[in-house]
């Protein structure tokens, strides 16, 4: 089904440097990427990235260093979520409940880079393609169902601020969306792994493994197209339409108050502190669908590069880049999410005094806070 190469009328440099390199590897040159795989692992590795020289150590060096960082951040700060959530009882909300289903598609994500670390010491795949397929699955899971999970954190934010009296999620309605964003990323996650649609291959330095978009064909063509709506256009447009109707919803409210402060002949009600609530909606809007844009529009630009355009462009330090944004973004995530949050921000602070820091933060908007039964019933709505 799967062909490393089909030659086509514009690959004649690339042909040439894959043979060259198939050439160089058959004859124990070791200096080129993919010189260390395993030779009946080789037909999983594109040409492509044959054509190019070895990385240096210290790459991989600064890679690992990169990679650990993120680990102890990301696993430290899905911790800071999941612990006090199973722990605390007051926190099992139906809202908190997608941001403690984000924190555990961000910790599998954090669960692959002890691997990436191993397969950079060894240059290579280590566990071979038993360790490659489960690399490819661990992160097709994290990383489609964070999507999704982000977009019904902002449906979930949408319905508790634009209907605060009747448009709360009741637990058993969120228990299904949780339910619902882990069928969401099966589909994609498991065809590869099976290679009953596309497959798992490693990419880059040939030590993190996706989806295979490099292989010519129509079928590859399909896949990643219908995997990209899947996994990045529809979250995003999902995400982009409920933050903007929160920010609608928030300048309504805004008017209405000053038609009110006209008819009753005063200057305004509350209007400052109005202001300063449909500020800080529209940071938290603005963040969130930036954050998704860079995590995961690399990689998306990546596959649609490789699939469709001028792989000349796809060398294997380009490609990298991906992989460190989406493993940066499952780090971020419960930073933003949770730590931000005033309750899990409170329980964090009670377990462990030695995050006092978060507390300048809330102590030093406390008097913003304290105005406004608008503004209260806003971020009340949206802190639940």
């Amino acid at each position: 089904m799967f062909t490393n190469f089909t030659a086509t009328p514009g690959d004649n440099n690339s042909r040439n440097g894959s043979m060259k390199a198939q050439m160089d590897f058959m004859e124990g040159d070791d200096e080129f990427l993919g010189s260390k795989i395993g030779v009946e692992y080789m037909d999983y590795i594109h040409p492509h990235w044959r054509q190019y020289r070895a990385p240096s150590a210290y790459q991989h060096f600064v890679l690992g260093i990169i990679y650990g960082i993120i680990l102890f951040m990301g696993i430290l700060g899905n911790l800071l979520v999941l612990i006090p959530f199973f722990s605390i009882k007051a926190l099992r909300s139906p809202s908190n409940l997608f941001v403690a289903n984000l924190a555990i598609f961000d910790t599998l994500m954090m669960s692959k880079l002890p691997m990436f670390v191993v397969n950079s010491v060894y240059e290579g795949q280590y566990f071979g393609k038993v360790g490659c397929d489960l690399y490819g699955l661990v992160g097709s899971y994290s990383g489609m169902g964070a999507a999704i999970t982000n977009s019904a954190i902002a449906f979930d934010r949408y319905r508790t601020i634009a209907k605060p009296l009747d448009g709360r999620l009741s637990m058993k309605t969120a228990l299904g969306l949780v339910v619902g964003t882990w069928i969401w990323a099966t589909p994609f996650s498991i065809l590869p792994f099976f290679e009953i649609w596309s497959r798992y291959a490693p990419e880059g330095y040939l030590t993190t493994c996706s989806f295979d978009y490099m292989t010519e064909g129509q079928s590859t063509q399909i896949f990643t197209i219908v995997i990209f709506c899947w996994a990045y256009v529809i979250p995003l447009l999902m995400i982009a339409l409920f933050y903007s109707n929160i920010l609608s919803h928030v300048r309504e409210h805004e008017k209405m108050l000053k038609e009110q402060a006209k008819r009753m002949n005063v200057k305004s009600l509350s209007q400052n502190e109005e202001k300063s609530a449909e500020i800080r909606i529209a940071k938290v809007a603005i963040s969130i669908v930036f954050l998704f844009i860079c995590g995961w529009t690399p990689y998306a630009l990546v596959a649609i590069i490789g699939c469709f355009g001028d792989r000349r462009l796809m060398t294997p330090t380009f490609s990298m880049f991906p992989a460190i944004a989406c493993k940066t973004v499952a780090c971020i995530d419960p930073w933003i999410y949770a730590i931000n949050h005033p309750r899990f921000r409170t329980e964090i602070q009670k377990k462990m005094p030695c995050l006092r820091i978060l507390q300048k933060k809330k102590n030093s908007k406390a008097s913003e806070n304290k105005s406004a039964v608008s503004e209260v019933t806003v971020i009340k709505s949206e802190t639940a």
